[in-house]
């Protein structure tokens, strides 16, 4: 890295290197090249060790274009499996690496990537790092991850996911993205399987849990008992990733906006940026970068209306996706929770593209619910409305 003095002067500030500040730089990059961008992360590469998916119907054609560069793995449909219900989507699934998220971002910013850089303070105006440095700007956006809250009750959807190459090839040919046949540990537990090349996967082991301890040695042993139980024998494991990512159940998001820093935009998870039932932040974080490069003036306050208003509008177009969610963590016993996603992925295809996307249309909405519920009636009845969870969440 190169040296920087101990006060510098940028146009914008991203405190955090992880996915939304990293489409952010690349946005105003591309868009607005005459500002100066600096980048903070704490840790010697951009993202962490992480891979972003998406499905191809979840963006525009416009965002889908400029994403197109930082996808690394694209496969035109994917599969589901349950104890009694197996089946294969026609939907593009892609991944984004946290090396591409770091070439393509390094390369954008050249000396203005800071890495091993750790904010201490961070002000509308000023950033100080614990080295004593300084940065300066017209706009600092804050996306070191999420924020903990009073105000938003949680379920958590945790997960530790291993890079492994075989010693033999394994036969997939498209991605798994639940397979829920497995034991049911710690909530609702599915493997999560991307096939790289032909002998090399990505194998996750997700939980939709209470809490969120990560117990990172079971999980390893749980990913190399799947692999075994598959037939893959495992030669090497390539590389590590791990997240505890927010499901949302219930919350008041003007109450938690108003808890934030004034005039400090965050962004990402810490902005509440995140599909409900998935966790998925990519499509959310891609629309927020395109939103924040088209403002004519780019300002800490400025930033931090466009972040908030796009928080509260999703949050509130939401609203059904938190109540679904509330039925399966809240209504439903933790081990019977996969019965509710296996009749989920009995619907139509359309349904399931728009529901990833966050897009349902009133029809939708009532189909999900329609037939005989996997919850009981009476229990769901208690979690109808956002409040009833927030005062019965833990202290």
């Amino acid at each position: 890295m190169a040296t920087q003095s101990s006060n510098t002067r940028a146009d914008v500030v991203l405190v955090g290197g992880g996915l939304a500040n990293g489409l952010i730089a690349l946005r105003l990059r591309t868009l607005r090249p005459d500002l100066r961008v600096i980048l903070l992360e704490r840790e010697k590469r951009i993202g962490g060790e992480h891979t972003w998916c998406h499905f191809g119907t979840d963006v525009s054609p416009g965002i889908s274009g400029w994403l197109r560069p930082l996808i690394v793995h694209r496969w035109s449909d994917y599969e589901v499996r349950f104890p009694g219900h197996s089946r294969a989507l026609k939907t593009p699934y892609l991944a984004i690496t946290s090396q591409r998220l770091h070439e393509a971002v390094s390369a954008a910013l050249g000396q203005d990537a800071w890495l091993s850089a750790t904010a201490s303070e961070v002000s509308p105006h000023q950033v100080t790092l614990t080295d004593g440095r300084r940065i300066t700007a017209a706009a600092v956006v804050d996306g070191r991850g999420p924020r903990r809250s009073r105000s938003l009750a949680l379920g958590w959807q945790k997960f530790l996911g291993q890079e492994v190459k075989l010693t033999s090839p394994h036969g997939l040919t498209r991605p798994i993205i639940m397979d829920a046949t497995v034991s049911q540990l710690d909530g609702y537990r599915f493997l999560y399987v991307l096939p790289l090349d032909a002998s090399r996967l990505l194998i996750e082991d997700t939980r939709y849990s209470d809490g969120f301890d990560l117990d990172r040695d079971a999980l390893r042993a749980d990913i190399l008992a799947y692999a075994n139980q598959q037939g893959w024998t495992v030669e090497k494991i390539v590389r590590e990733e791990h997240g505890v990512l927010p499901i949302a159940l219930a919350g008041d998001i003007d109450a938690y906006w108003r808890e934030a820093r004034a005039q400090v935009a965050e962004v990402g998870l810490r902005a509440a940026l995140f599909q409900p039932t998935t966790g998925y932040s990519l499509p959310d974080a891609a629309r927020l970068a395109d939103q924040i490069a088209a403002l004519p003036h780019i300002t800490s306050a400025h930033v931090r209306a466009c972040a908030e208003a796009q928080s509260k509008t999703a949050w509130r177009k939401r609203r059904y996706f938190r109540l679904l969610n509330r039925m399966l963590f809240r209504a439903c016993e933790p081990d019977q929770r996969f019965k509710v996603l296996e009749r989920f992925y009995r619907l139509r295809l359309p349904l399931i593209q728009r529901f990833y996307a966050a897009r349902l249309t009133l029809w939708d909405k009532a189909r999900v619910l329609i037939g005989k519920p996997p919850v009981p009636v009476s229990r769901a009845l208690n979690y109808l409305s956002e409040h009833s969870v927030i005062e019965d969440r833990p202290a």
